[in-house]
């Protein structure tokens, strides 16, 4: 699976999960450690835990192997290193402190997630 799709994928699983403010940013012209990143926010530490739960889950029976995991025990952001993507799900008041929107968009490099904008009938 190419790097772009397993960070849809990615985003899309944690939306279905009810993840909130999710986010794909293109970072391969901007750094050598991945080439995508996705950025997402839980509610609190249970949320935090049971999305990075739920995603290692759904992305290892699509045969994509979890690399590293740092932050579950504490639940306040948690990384998930799919070696060109990293997922960084975090609790609200952290993500905020970090801003890693900030860090790693050049302006042009975010995602269009139509699933966002998806209305339920």
């Amino acid at each position: 699976m190419e790097a772009r799709e397993m960070a849809e994928k990615a985003a899309r699983i944690l939306y279905d999960r009810k993840a909130d403010q999710i986010l794909v940013l293109d970072v391969s012209k901007l750094t050598v450690i991945a080439d995508y990143m996705v950025i997402a926010s839980g509610r609190n530490i249970l949320q935090t835990k049971a999305l990075a739960d739920d995603l290692d889950d759904m992305m290892a029976q699509e045969g994509i192997p979890l690399r590293a995991r740092e932050g579950k025990d504490e639940g306040k952001w948690i990384v998930l290193d799919y070696n060109s993507v990293l997922i960084h799900i975090f609790q609200p008041e952290a993500r905020q402190y970090y801003h890693l929107e900030r860090l790693w968009s050049d302006g042009s490099n975010r995602l269009d997630l139509p699933f966002l904008n998806e209305t339920a009938d």
